[in-house]
């Protein structure tokens, strides 16, 4: 099986992949403009991450209402 096509692990509590690297990264290098393009790229990725968050949760919601049983 390719290693794409194979089910991921999930991380360990507290492990959130690059965001954990990202988070404990020293900014002092980076220039101001630097600083405005890493903004706009984080920004951007919150936002994929919560459209990803959202339609997993309407998938839920639905597979819960399909599954639900019904009242007699």
């Amino acid at each position: 099986m390719d290693d794409d096509t194979r089910p991921r692990l999930r991380s360990s509590e507290g492990d959130f992949g690059a965001a954990s690297l990202l988070a404990g990264e020293s900014l002092d290098r980076f220039s101001l403009d630097e600083l405005d393009a890493r903004i706009a790229l984080l920004e951007t990725e919150i936002s994929r991450i919560c459209a990803h968050r959202d339609k997993a949760s309407a998938h839920l919601r639905a597979a819960d209402a399909l599954f639900r049983p019904r009242p007699s």
